[in-house]
Formats: C-alpha cells, sequence, structure tokens
C-alpha cells in the first residue's frame, strides 16, 4: 500500500512515517522544509519526501492519506485529497489500524510526564526481553528511533495524547488508540484553545477511561483529586500509584515510592508494593515528578506484561532519558546548559525543584518562553510566580505567539514583578537577544541554567554555549 502523510515533518507524524515503512508499505510525504533532526532521519528510513504542499504531491494517487493536524480546513493539499476522492484519515485512525490492531496497546495519558513515563515504560519492556513496539513524542536517547514495530500481539507503548486528531475528527487522539492497560498521570486544564474550561478538559480523560476494556487495568496517579475522580469511572481493575508523602484520599495505593536525597547524580527512592518494601530503587531522572513518572512506568510493566520487578528495578538506574526533558547540552565556562519542555506552572515548577535537588550548588537561572497556545495565554498568570520559587533569578522571554489579543495575553512583566515581590531576582527583557545577553554576562561557574521552552527558543541554546564559551576566550 502507498501511504502518503501530509505534514510528516512532525514528531509524531515522522514517526509514523518510520512505522509504516518498517511495516513493508511504501510511504511519501510532505512538509514545509525538511530541517534536522526529522528531515534526515526520514531520508534515512526511506520515506519519498516531497517539498512543500501541493495537490501534485497526490500524483500518482496513494492509497491513503495521512492528514496531521498542522492541516486546516483550506489546506490545499489535504483540501484536493479529500474533495479528490482519494481514501483518507487522521494519524490516530491510521496507526490504530494499521498497527495496533494485530498488538496489545499500552497508552500513556495525562497532563505531565507522558513522553518520560512512555519512553521508560518502553525502554523498561525492551530491557526486560518482550521487543516491545513503540511511538514516542519525544526522541529517547536509549533507541534509534522514536519508533518501532514490535511484534504482532506484543505490547506497544503509546504517548496517549489528548490533543484533537485533525480538522475533520474532533476528538482526542488517545480515544482511538484501542487500549489494552494504560496510566494517567495527572489531569491539569490545558490546552486552551480547544477545552475552553476544566470539565471539557476533564472529559477527554474520561471518555478515554470509560471505554478500557473489563480485562485492562488502569495505573493512576492515586495524589491527584481529579485524577482519582477520573479513574473511578473505569470499568477494569484500577491500580493506584502514589510517593509516600502524597494526599491520597480514599484511595489506596498499591505501588507506593519514598524518595531519599540524590546521591552521585541518582535519584534513590524506596519502593513499596501492596504495602511491603522491595528494594531500593535509583532513577537516573531528578525531581519528585520523575520518581512518580518511575512508579508508573514500573507498574504498569509489572501488572499487565510479563516482565519481572526485580529486572525492572535493575534497569531502571541505566534509563538515559529523553531529549528535551532535563537534557544536559554542554557545561561552557563552568555554567551548565539544561534544555526542557516545561511550560504548564506545574512542570515548571517540578523541572525546577529537581534540578535545584541535583546541583544544591551554584545558582539555578531559569530561563522560560511561554509558546504554547495555553502559556502563551493568562490562563495560569496566577500560578506561574510561585512555580520558580526554586530559581534564583528568572528570565522571562517575549510570549511565543504575538498574535494573542493583549486581553488575552500572560503579562510576562507581571510575573516577573511578582517574583521579585517574594525576594527573588526576575526580569522580562524585551528581547532574545536580550536574554541572551543577561546571562553571559550574570551567570557565574557553578552555576546552572534551565532553558524552558516548548520551541526552539530563537535557537537560544547553542548561542549560550557558544557565547560563554567565547567569554571564557577572553579571559585565556
Amino acid at each position: 500500500m502507498h501511504v502518503h502523510l501530509i505534514g510528516v515533518c512532525g514528531t509524531g507524524m515522522g514517526a509514523l512515517a518510520g512505522l509504516l515503512k518498517a511495516a513493508g508499505h511504501r510511504v511519501s510525504g510532505s512538509d514545509r522544509a525538511f530541517h534536522p533532526p526529522m528531515g534526515p532521519a526520514l531520508r534515512r528510513w526511506g520515506v519519498d519526501l516531497r517539498e512543500g504542499y501541493d495537490p501534485a504531491n497526490l500524483d500518482p494517487a496513494p492509497d491513503l492519506v495521512v492528514v496531521g493536524n498542522v492541516c486546516r480546513p483550506d489546506h490545499p493539499e489535504a483540501r484536493a485529497a479529500i474533495d479528490g476522492g482519494l481514501p483518507y484519515a487522521s494519524f490516530p485512525a491510521t496507526l490504530a489500524k494499521e498497527v495496533l490492531g494485530a498488538r496489545r496497546p499500552l497508552v500513556v495519558a495525562g497532563t505531565h510526564g507522558k513522553t518520560t513515563t512512555s519512553s521508560l515504560l518502553a525502554f523498561l519492556l525492551d530491557r526486560a526481553g518482550l521487543d516491545p513496539g513503540f511511538l514516542l513524542g519525544g526522541i529517547p536517547r536509549d533507541f534509534d528511533a522514536s519508533f518501532a514495530l514490535g511484534h504482532e500481539g506484543g505490547p506497544f507503548v503509546v504517548e496517549g495524547d489528548e490533543y484533537d486528531s485533525a480538522f475533520f475528527e474532533k476528538s482526542p487522539k488517545l480515544w482511538q488508540y484501542r487500549t489494552h492497560a494504560g496510566i494517567l498521570t495527572s489531569v491539569e486544564h490545558d490546552h486552551i484553545d480547544i477545552y475552553p474550561d476544566e470539565d471539557a478538559y476533564r472529559a477527554s480523560f474520561l471518555g478515554w477511561v470509560r471505554e478500557l476494556p473489563a480485562d485492562g487495568v488502569l495505573v493512576a496517579w492515586a495524589g491527584s483529586e481529579a485524577v482519582r475522580a477520573v479513574a473511578r469511572e473505569a470499568s477494569c481493575r484500577v491500580v493506584y500509584y502514589a510517593l509516600s508523602t502524597d494526599d491520597v484520599g480514599d484511595a489506596t495505593p498499591t505501588w507506593v515510592a519514598a524518595p531519599i536525597q540524590s546521591q552521585g547524580g541518582l535519584t534513590p527512592f524506596e519502593l513499596f508494593v501492596g504495602g511491603s518494601a522491595t528494594r531500593t530503587a535509583m532513577s537516573p531522572m531528578s525531581g519528585r515528578h520523575n520518581v512518580l513518572n518511575a512508579t508508573a512506568a514500573i507498574a504498569l510493566a509489572a501488572e499487565a506484561t510479563d516482565a519481572r520487578l526485580d529486572e525492572l528495578l535493575g534497569s531502571l538506574r541505566t534509563f538515559r532519558g529523553v531529549r528535551r526533558r532535563q537534557e544536559l547540552l554542554g557545561t561552557a565556562d563552568g555554567v551548565r546548559v539544561y534544555d526542557d519542555f516545561a511550560h504548564h506552572p506545574t512542570a515548571v515548577r517540578e523541572t525546577l525543584a529537581g534540578l535545584r535537588a541535583r546541583h544544591p550548588e551554584g545558582r539555578l537561572w531559569a530561563v522560560f518562553e511561554p509558546r504554547s497556545a495555553t502559556a502563551s495565554r493568562n490562563l495560569h498568570q496566577a500560578a506561574y510566580p510561585s512555580a520558580f520559587g526554586s530559581a534564583d533569578a528568572t528570565l522571562l522571554a517575549p510570549v511565543g505567539r504575538p498574535e494573542i489579543a493583549d486581553a488575552e495575553r500572560l503579562d510576562v512583566r507581571a510575573i516577573a514583578d511578582a517574583i521579585r515581590d517574594r525576594g527573588a531576582e526576575a526580569d522580562a527583557p524585551e528581547t532574545l537577544d536580550a536574554v541572551l545577553a543577561r546571562l553571559v554576562e550574570g551567570a557565574r561557574a557553578g552555576d546552572t541554567v534551565v532553558l524552558m521552552s516548548n520551541g526552539s527558543f530563537g535557537g537560544l541554546h547553542d548561542r549560550l554555549l557558544a557565547g560563554l564559551a567565547a567569554r571564557a576566550m577572553t579571559r585565556a
């Protein structure tokens, strides 16, 4: 079968193209450009690439056109496919039909932690010898690609995105994944562009949970009232996990982690299952949120597959993580520079707390670019100041979506003012050049800088490392 993907350079669409190629299909794809890393990867996988969006890309006519959610109703190539009578489908519908039907989907859902938890789950199952398939929303450091076909009948790990499937299919992606067993990490209002209020957002997870099979299992975080409320709607077995310090309400967690002080770059925690201690687990990821992510992945692997707990715990410490999740890009002139995808206030707070625990020495610089549809708006205006509480200095870049009306736009200057009122250093420079200048001037050897954005941050990562290296050269 010839499958053509419109918007093939997206993280998910590119991985789907690779999966379909691995399954033996002829695969082509179009996009505006094919920049690294996805462009070269697609060529390496044997995908036929066509630059630009044009109806001519559909000649000869493919057997199936996959329309990415980057496309709007007036998209020229998508419009030509639909109006021309070609078979077409969304990304999740294609994944479900062409791949998941012959496998046991393990779906990781929730507002936070999906990419890290699903990547870790795939890694643990792989190290346990189960040959899992997977499709991830990030670039895992332990695999050659963000996808693998796995074997028929085996487990297949999917990052369950609650965002819309396509302009012609206004339902969450995760509803289509034929979930056998799943994880629900968190439920906090996000994606304000399609979910106007908390009830609408929560409904995306309720719809998923209510369709879980009776013989399946849901692993849910007991430390969230919102998660507990959603989990109660499941007809399958529900297994809760939590930290030992969590308020778990009326839930009784089966899997409980008790974090221990970080040591040697690792985050140890005691793991209890059904009230009985197992052994000390060693996670290479810092932060309370990552202890939860690790506990969730271990719990689902143990509850839904044949993986042995001792194997899972033994493999955990060798997990190398995911790019853009607390990723150390380098150290220049004694300054550590990290990249992180955090943009929701909760993610910002947990990321900074984790890095503060990993690097208690020196100053912690938080550099934040609000770029997502939710972060760019003032929905969480009041929550952001406290989210930066672990940082010694905070720099807030301009809002990444200037088209948002003033009345709706996040006020970064007001956030900086609120942080200063709390006694910490903060500013909201007017340009990225000004942000860079402040960092090169102010960061000192032993400090840690974390750049947080769900976009490219204008190339600030490489520019900062280069600026710090140049600063060191001037003293040589």
